[in-house]
């Protein structure tokens, strides 16, 4: 107990010279300039934060031996579920039901992990099983849901949910390499930035997106086959630090490459996308949507809403692409590689698996689907810079994946839900919603430590068990 709570103390103290600067001081403007103002309160609540996450992870339930123990971390998991309740409720104002929702949530896991603590029961057999049971109904729920969502929201929730789904499409591309193949990568915005560039310097010639749109994921993914090419030797830590490196390079190539990309000012005036030629506009013109459906005896009033309608179309098309083709490539020969690659890459050798072809088809192929986002983020936004490509980036795609679990399709698409989804539910809490993140990822890794949806069954398997007669092995059963 005392080495624990030392261990907790030492983390609240680099915590505390980490967040000095960052959270307990803020820039204010005055007449006279800058000036600082000092945020004590903030800064005792991540230090907090951090010392009672770590007791929480010290605390897990796999580590007590005897009833004394069990029953002061019980103790412990129940003080933290009554304190989380108030410290949100004494956050700035927002909206009572984010706070309740907020409390309601941190509150169950806390006292779940008391329950558990107390009981000294093991966690529940075959949640990997249950969760791909659960799967095969929320599939088509979150499908029917996704597909419907513009007919009954507003303009608001449908860009909502194109950057949701832009998300979940980089998850589930990140999620060959990562998830599938095996491979840590840190640099991934760096082929999302080369999709956006590319269709951006190709319209400038006259090409439209649907012909650039497989133009950028050719693009993208030589150069993931470029930069598979210096990491075939590497792995782990190594692996992703040649990986960030690689998005840095890219990011200040695109900074400094005044005369192609523009540099700071980045690149602006990209069209936008047609439907057969006609285009989602008010200016009158004869091939414009609205103009189209009025010549044809469908009178319509042009609306903002239709073109913000069309661009999640697209890109909801576009993610279950990616979803089609990654669930295909895992029962084919190349992706029973990549998974064979993942457990243990010199059993994959003995094998006899080309472990380079293997490796570069994973970084090929996921970079293609994060140049065909990229395509499609830069006729969305219509302006591209590189602030828009940081590291930043990288690092949320990949908590999506981790988040969600490796691997897993559906638990990359939760994964993103929550996080894109719900930081632009509670954007109120501004300054608070990174803090609320984190602590959110440290329970989520305490309770479910490999993801939302967590397993690694293999893509092709024998079936059901099946019994093989005496006459069959030398042992009787097998």
């Amino acid at each position: 107990m005392r080495a624990d709570l030392r261990d907790a103390g030492l983390s609240a103290l680099v915590a505390l010279g980490l967040f000095g600067t960052m959270i307990g001081l803020r820039t204010d403007a005055a007449p006279g300039g800058l000036f600082l103002v000092g945020r004590p309160g903030a800064l005792a609540i991540a230090v907090g934060a951090v010392f009672l996450g770590r007791l929480a992870i010290l605390f897990r339930p796999g580590r007590l031996r005897t009833a004394p123990d069990r029953a002061v971390r019980a103790g412990f998991y129940s003080a933290m579920a009554v304190f989380t309740v108030v410290l949100i409720g004494t956050l700035p104002p927002i909206p009572l039901w984010h706070r309740a929702v907020l409390a309601a949530a941190a509150a169950g896991v806390f006292l779940r992990l008391a329950h558990r603590v107390r009981t000294g029961a093991p966690p529940a057999a075959g949640p990997a099983r249950a969760m791909a049971r659960a799967g095969q109904y929320l599939t088509p729920l979150l499908l029917g849901a996704a597909v419907l969502l513009p007919f009954v929201a507003g303009r608001y929730a449908i860009d909502t949910g194109v950057i949701v789904l832009t998300y979940v499409m980089l998850g589930w591309g990140l999620n060959i390499v990562v998830g599938l193949a095996g491979l840590l990568d840190l640099g991934y915005v760096a082929f999302y930035a080369i999709g956006a560039y590319t269709f951006a310097l190709l319209s400038q010639s006259g090409v439209g997106f649907w012909v650039a749109l497989p133009l950028c994921g050719l693009v993208a993914a030589l150069f993931g086959v470029l930069l598979g090419f210096p990491v075939l030797r590497l792995r782990g830590d190594y692996l992703a630090i040649v990986t960030l490196a690689f998005g840095e390079i890219i990011r200040l190539v695109l900074l400094n490459a005044v005369s192609i990309t523009g540099g700071p000012n980045g690149i602006g005036n990209i069209p936008r996308p047609t439907l057969f030629g006609l285009r989602f506009s008010n200016d009158g013109g004869a091939d414009t949507f609205v103009e189209f459906l009025t010549r044809h005896g469908v009178p319509v009033d042009y609306s903002p809403t239709q073109r913000a309608a069309f661009l999640y179309f697209v890109i909801l098309g576009l993610a279950l692409l990616t979803n089609w083709v990654s669930l295909r490539l895992r029962r084919v020969a190349l992706g029973r590689a990549w998974e064979a690659l993942r457990e243990d890459e010199i059993a994959c050798r003995s094998l006899g698996i080309d472990v380079t072809v293997t490796k570069l088809t994973a970084f090929a192929i996921g970079a293609t689907f994060g140049g065909l986002a990229g395509c499609f983020f830069a006729t969305r936004a219509g302006f591209i810079s590189p602030e828009s490509f940081t590291f930043i980036e990288s690092a949320i795609v990949l908590a999506i994946v981790v988040l969600g679990g490796l691997g897993s399709q559906l638990g990359t698409a939760l994964a993103a839900i929550v996080m894109i989804g719900g930081a632009e539910v509670f954007r109120e809490l501004q300054d608070y919603r990174m803090l609320i993140f984190g602590l959110a990822l440290v329970l989520v890794m305490i309770v479910r430590p490999r993801g939302l949806v967590s397993g690694r069954t293999p893509s092709v398997s024998l079936g059901r068990t099946r019994t093989i007669g005496a006459d069959m092995v030398a042992e009787g059963r097998g």
